[in-house]
């Protein structure tokens, strides 16, 4: 059979020959010509998007009011900070007692950046002087000039269209690709990406303008982003972008069963076009690492804790990356608002201050058992901050980045948690969770062994032993008194 088919295989390549007989130059001129057909049609997949697009956008728009911003859940009463008696207390003495729990939250998983809908290819173009604008105090660069400027006589949907096409064309792909690679070069999570378009697109086009609300719209929904146009009743341009998170605090449009947060605009009333793009994905708030800004360092801060003479450490805080984090949106995912505290616990802080603050630390702790270690951890946050109620300070809930409990005055459990977490994770490399109970938030640490000390929450093999960063002068497997475990949450982190 095998040389019946080999045989076959001969005559027909013969019969080919015999049919074609002028030469090879004939199946390269075809496959060339082929290759050049489909590479066209590659490249030209984006633009027909975009040609579809703007039709659709010449298209009536139709009127949405906005919801209700979403509200901070309304929490127990906050459970206010007490010392605890430290005589007679060790941690060889510590009985242990697994706790119950009511709830295990997931960890949230991070999602890979959306995508362009296709490679965007280097175009070729005369040498110009890059257009510079800073964000966070950072400065950047694209390869914008007078040749980009366009305007908008007016939001009517032909001369949104008409713009839209103008952006489309090929002399923006340089810039769409300058701005995907800022994106990777500075670290910047989905937020701080749509911030840094926005920042770019009003120094370029003017703040404020219809134009830059357009840029940005434009580079944003080829970056792979789900954006939404939207017009007001004043005849003013709006971006609204869909969020794969529920965001607190921002009103919202719900278009096509999804929700959009207009940015940068309060209109209660838009008339909206419900144009989408191939491949368009909502934007994550889930960020794993601190954008990497230009450093603008805050005066130092010594801090020192009380029990332990040796762990005492000087630190600094970017205050470009403050500023990021001040309008950071807190939000939740799959409608569980404890999610939130996860987000923070869960970003990385940033390099320079770690630098600062670990080596010190490190120091301390070195050569200690694990457990003697997170109990030195454990002190220094306990006693290093000053206690206040988000409500006195800012006036609401407010959850800190580790860098934002390093700087400023005042920090509630929620915050030390958050930086315990990141503590005892960088410093041991030991698992944590953080612990809900109403009213109050709290922490537990793996160690890894059987000799379980004090209070701990059994997670399938492992135990966690309670640490509360807010009962001051307590040790690790002390709880809180007047903690109610039956209701407690359970939150994983990475």
């Amino acid at each position: 059979m095998k040389k019946t088919l080999t045989a076959m295989a001969v005559l027909m390549a013969a019969s080919i020959v015999c049919t074609h007989a002028q030469t090879g130059d004939d199946y390269r001129r075809q496959y060339d010509e082929y290759s050049r057909t489909a590479r066209q049609k590659y490249d030209n997949f984006r633009q027909k998007c975009n040609d579809d697009y703007a039709r659709f956008v010449e298209q009536a728009w139709q009127s949405f009011s906005s919801r209700p911003a979403l509200k901070l859940p309304d929490e127990d009463k906050p459970v206010p900070p007490r010392p605890y008696d430290i005589r007679n207390d060790s941690i060889d003495r510590r009985t242990p007692v697994e706790l119950p729990h009511d709830e295990v939250v997931p960890a949230p998983v991070p999602q890979p950046q959306p995508a362009p809908v296709e490679p965007v290819k280097e175009q070729p173009a005369p040498e110009t002087v890059p257009f510079t604008f800073t964000y966070c105090g950072t400065t950047m660069s694209v390869r914008l000039s007078d040749a980009h400027r366009f305007t908008l006589t007016d939001c009517s949907e032909s001369s949104v269209a008409k713009a839209w096409s103008r952006c489309s064309q090929p002399d923006f792909d340089n810039v769409l690709r300058d701005c995907l690679a800022l994106r990777l070069a500075y670290g910047l999570c989905d937020w701080a990406y749509l911030q840094m378009l926005r920042c770019m697109s009003e120094a370029f086009m003017g703040t404020g303008t219809d134009e830059a609300t357009l840029l940005a719209a434009y580079i944003y929904c080829q970056s792979g982003y789900r954006m939404r146009l939207g017009r007001s009743a004043g005849s003013r341009l709006c971006m609204l972008a869909a969020s794969r998170h529920k965001i607190y605090g921002r009103p919202y449009f719900v278009v096509d069963g999804e929700n959009f947060y207009p940015i940068g605009s309060d209109e209660r009333n838009l008339e909206i076009c419900g144009a989408a793009f191939p491949k368009e994905q909502s934007l994550s708030l889930y960020m794993t690492s601190a954008p990497l800004l230009a450093m603008n360092a805050t005066p130092p801060r010594t801090l020192q804790s009380e029990r332990y003479a040796d762990m005492r450490a000087t630190v600094s805080v970017n205050r470009n990356l403050l500023d990021f984090y001040s309008g950071y949106p807190a939000s939740e995912i799959s409608g569980n608002f404890m999610t939130r505290w996860a987000m923070y616990a869960n970003t990385a802080m940033d390099n320079a201050v770690r630098d600062s603050l670990y080596p010190a630390l490190r120091r301390a702790i070195d050569g200690l058992p694990a457990k003697e270690a997170a109990e030195c951890l454990l002190n220094f946050v306990q006693t290093a901050f000053v206690y206040e109620y988000d409500e006195t300070v800012w006036g609401a809930d407010r959850a800190f980045f580790s860098e934002e409990t390093l700087f400023y005055p005042y920090c509630d459990c929620e915050d030390r948690s958050i930086l315990f977490s990141r503590l005892v994770r960088d410093l041991l490399g030991l698992p944590v969770v953080l612990v809900y109970y109403p009213g109050h938030l709290a922490s537990a640490v793996c160690f890894g062994d059987d000799n379980t000390t004090g209070d701990y929450i059994r997670l399938g093999n492992r135990s966690f032993v309670i640490c509360d960063p807010t009962y001051i002068g307590a040790g690790i497997g002390v709880t809180m008194p007047g903690m109610d475990n039956t209701a407690a949450k359970v939150i994983l982190l990475e």
